[in-house]
């Protein structure tokens, strides 16, 4: 059954063109050793959950996309262009990328409109008028348009991190990226902030999301990929991956994940 399922899947995404490459990348924090030998391809449109135990190098691979991160060794390419120290290439890539971190990030001095409006006027040089209208498309997409007003102080953590998706959306990116983007919150609000991604990726976005949601994994992936100790261990549909792991290491991981619900 789940050679059948990782076949209809790979065949959906088979004509489609890769949006992220990573080909053998290994990165170091001094003599930290945190990537090895890092392979994984995700196809335009595709949705790739990221799980592991803590240290695991999930959140390191996915920095490491928009270059928040650099690695030593390996490729790196998001839609064909190969990420190096080209700043102008590097600018390309990060307007077509967008990221939700663990912590929002949002400017608490500004109001939410003001928040999702500010990379759309000074980095794609909209007008004021329309990128206003966008952040309300947008906020009206996390179902939080009557909030605009607002501060960040003034909302609760699942209504900020809501906005954090939809002034990452503001940017119009073709690829988003979530770290741990419920790890921060409150158990009540986890559900509205996974409710909100699980809309976007019905939307065909490609997305790669570090999570250990495991129900928003069966209902969202494409694939899940499990890292240990900086390396790619596993990488399978949903059902291969929960249901029939092959190593111990994963097996153990899961254990001690159900055994956490």
């Amino acid at each position: 059954m789940s050679e059948t399922l990782e076949h209809i899947a790979s065949a959906a995404r088979a004509d489609a063109p890769p949006a992220i490459v990573l080909d053998k990348v290994n990165k170091w924090f001094g003599t930290m050793h945190v990537l090895r030998d890092v392979s994984l391809t995700v196809a335009t449109g595709e949705r790739v959950v990221i799980c592991g135990p803590s240290g695991s190098g999930k959140s390191t691979t996915i920095r490491c996309i928009n270059r928040l991160e650099a690695h030593q060794e390996g490729r790196i390419l998001v839609n064909g262009i190969e990420l190096t120290d080209d700043v102008k290439a590097l600018d390309d890539i990060r307007r077509e990328v967008g990221m939700v971190f663990q912590s929002f990030n949002l400017f608490p001095h500004l109001t939410i409109l003001e928040n999702c409006t500010l990379a759309p006027i000074w980095v794609r040089r909209m007008p004021k008028k329309e990128a206003e209208a966008l952040a309300m498309e947008y906020l009206n997409r996390v179902r939080i348009p009557e909030q605009a007003n607002k501060y960040p102080g003034q909302l609760s953590g699942g209504q900020q991190q809501r906005v954090a998706i939809a002034r990452a959306l503001c940017m119009k990116p073709r690829i988003m990226l979530f770290d741990e983007p419920t790890s921060a919150l409150d158990p009540e609000m986890i559900k509205e902030v996974l409710d909100t991604m699980v809309g976007l990726a019905e939307t065909g976005m490609t997305m790669i999301c570090v999570t250990h949601e495991m129900g928003f994994a069966r209902k969202v992936a494409d694939r899940v990929v499990f890292m240990d100790r900086g390396e790619v261990v596993e990488m399978g549909t949903p059902a291969q991956v929960f249901e029939n792991p092959q190593t111990e290491r994963l097996k153990t991981f899961l254990s001690q994940i159900l055994r956490g619900h």
